[in-house]
């Protein structure tokens, strides 16, 4: 009798633990590196690439993204989310009309 409570409370307590070892991670959609646009942040250390989106909803699309890392042309690219893409590079390549 004492037994069988003691497996009960065992159960219970393993259903109620969290499940160690797990991981979960989020949906990523493969993009190939097309062309390298140029440096770009503070001091240089992003990358402006354009690369095509070869999965998932917005396949063949063509974004504009900035990538930390060494990258070269024909790399793939993971990316979390293909709707926002970067702004362009300037000429300038500095803050544009701030006063």
């Amino acid at each position: 009798m004492v037994e069988k409570k003691m497996r009960r409370r065992e159960e219970k307590r393993r259903k109620e633990e969290p499940t160690k070892g797990v991981v979960h991670f989020s949906t990523a959609y493969p993009a190939s590196v097309e062309e390298i646009i140029g440096r770009t942040g503070m001091r240089g250390e992003a990358i402006q690439v354009r690369c095509k989106v070869l999965e998932g909803r917005d396949k063949n699309k063509i974004l504009r993204r900035n990538v930390m890392g060494p990258v070269q042309k024909g790399d793939i690219l993971m990316l979390r989310e293909t709707e926002i893409e970067a702004r362009p590079l300037t000429k300038s390549g500095g803050r544009r009309n701030i006063t």
